[in-house]
């Protein structure tokens, strides 16, 4: 081929691939939902498969083994959503109860009124103001409820995006392999070394970092846990600490935003189980700060927490699965976020790593492309 065929063929190359993105970026509101449902589907299927294909080894059937599993993980995700939600709604169901006890309305004034006199030149709360203290808080923890039972009701669109998700798990993980060799098969003779070596690599990253993703939440999860049992042992009475600590474990793959989703509940039943008690309202952290309800302190413990992961466990358990420059991490945590928030940003390092194995192998494909 001549050079001036060469840079033909580049051109036109580069016109395709910018038509491609142009039409992608309309349609991409119409095809959104799918794509993100088969990409969860994908990494749902990743950490199942060793599973799946562990126990077809004993078992010798690939649909029975996908069942087995895929049950178990339903089994595990029910039992915990409605154990958590259970509790919850029983913990906010009896804060309001007891907000409406005689003892509690006065606990609860003199608590503003102290909170207020603490504040200098603030005036003093009247007889006036005191019904319509005790009346806004139950007021607000009623809409919190109401609230909640709307997104409840609402949550249609959630059940139906999981339960596509859970079909097309099942059905990859029960036809992974000849999906594979399909796959592999449409690869042309050429190129056939390097694709397999593309599929290898990919495969081989993503298992490396939702392996050590996984481990790194559950030891976020463990010293949660820890953290939370250590305060509840000075005084803390904070309940559902399993569900609280399995919540931080999983929200802290979301970089950044996982360690708030955490710390919010621990923070609210602590309020909730300790108010009216004057211990609590009186507690000091490290015997030095005021930290009424343990509140500071619960934060403090999700800070320690998440400067543990950050600074040890992350690094050595994910260590270098992608291979990627921390700048280049942070660039893929921007741009994720900006497309796509939360989401975009649990995505985007896998997503950044398979850019990688992609980008080397044309790199290698372009560079020795006269060998082939």
């Amino acid at each position: 081929m001549t050079p001036q065929n060469q840079s033909i063929d580049r051109f036109y190359t580069l016109v395709l691939i910018i038509i491609s993105i142009w039409a992608l970026f309309f349609i991409w509101p119409y095809i959104s939902s799918m794509v993100m449902i088969l990409v969860f589907a994908f990494l749902f299927t990743t950490i199942l498969l060793p599973g799946v294909d562990a126990l077809e080894r004993k078992i010798k059937s690939r649909l029975f083994s996908t069942f087995l599993i895929m049950g178990g993980v339903l089994i595990l995700l029910f039992g915990f959503l409605s154990g958590f939600a259970s509790g919850l709604f029983q913990q906010s169901s009896d804060f309001s109860q007891r907000l409406a006890q005689e003892n509690y309305v006065n606990e609860l004034n003199d608590l503003y009124q102290r909170t207020i006199s603490s504040i200098p030149g603030a005036p003093n709360i009247d007889d006036f103001e005191k019904p319509q203290l005790t009346k806004k808080v139950q007021v607000f923890f009623s809409s919190f409820m109401q609230q909640i039972l709307s997104a409840a009701k609402s949550g249609m669109n959630f059940i139906f995006f999981t339960a596509m998700i859970l079909v097309f798990s099942f059905i990859l993980l029960n036809e992974y392999h000849h999906f594979r060799r399909a796959l592999v098969s449409m690869i042309p003779n050429k190129y056939f070394e390097v694709g397999l070596r593309i599929i290898h690599n990919i495969e081989k990253q993503m298992s490396k970092y939702l392996t050590g993703q996984f481990l790194a939440a559950s030891s976020v999860a463990v010293l949660s846990f820890l953290g939370l049992l250590i305060l509840n042992l000075y005084g803390a009475n904070i309940t559902l600490i399993f569900f609280i600590s399995i919540i931080a474990g999983l929200s802290n793959l979301i970089p950044m935003v996982g360690p708030l989703v955490g710390m919010v509940p621990a923070v609210l039943i602590s309020i909730m189980n300790n108010l009216g008690s004057e211990a609590a309202l009186s507690h000091l952290m490290f015997n030095i700060i005021p930290s009424p309800f343990f509140v500071f302190d619960i934060i403090f413990m999700f800070i320690i927490v998440q400067q543990i992961d950050n600074n040890l466990i992350t690094p050595i358990l994910v260590g270098e699965s992608v291979g990627l420059h921390p700048m280049i991490v942070m660039i893929a945590l921007f741009i994720g976020g900006i497309v796509l928030g939360p989401l975009g940003m649990l995505f985007a390092i896998p997503t950044a790593g398979i850019i990688k194995v992609i980008a080397q192998e044309i790199i290698f494909l372009v560079r020795y492309a006269h060998l082939l």
